[in-house]
């Protein structure tokens, strides 16, 4: 540990930093993470417009992951997400309340049933069926004891 006096006379204790800890410099391992997170949150929210087309996937969950990685990464883009005519206040519900509309809430509660009597089905093996239930209870829960906005 390296003691360094601030201006106050009192002394500051900072670790040593040993350069075989991490090659990276600090500055880059930033930018590095910035463009994860951006990248990230652009991902979610291709996801989104896809869940908004096809039944299958969720939008608004995608949207919330988007809006966290852009306020990590891009406040401009969470602007931009907040400020959306469509989706914008499904993520002030989110954010202000921690609540979903009941219609949204309602479609995507329906769709998990109905993707497992479909994968079921399709599967037609009493373990490989239990399994996909079982990957399913936790989101449904979730869902289902989220509050519900008007």
């Amino acid at each position: 540990m390296a003691q360094v006096v601030n201006q106050n006379q009192q002394p500051v204790v900072k670790p040593n930093i040993v350069l075989d800890e991490c090659p990276v410099p600090v500055s880059v391992r930033s930018k590095i993470k910035v463009f994860l997170w951006k990248v990230t949150g652009i991902f979610c929210v291709g996801l989104a417009i896809l869940g908004a087309i096809l039944p299958i996937l969720p939008t608004t969950v995608f949207l919330i992951m988007a809006t966290a990685c852009f306020a990590k990464s891009s406040p401009r883009m969470q602007r931009k997400l907040l400020n959306n005519k469509l989706f914008g206040p499904l993520i002030y519900q989110w954010q202000q309340h921690r609540s979903i509309p009941k219609k949204a809430k309602k479609i995507a509660l329906l769709m998990i049933v109905l993707s497992v009597v479909w994968s079921t089905y399709l599967l037609q093996n009493i373990m490989l069926s239990l399994f996909v239930v079982l990957l399913v209870i936790w989101p449904f829960i979730f869902l289902w004891r989220l509050p519900e906005s008007k």
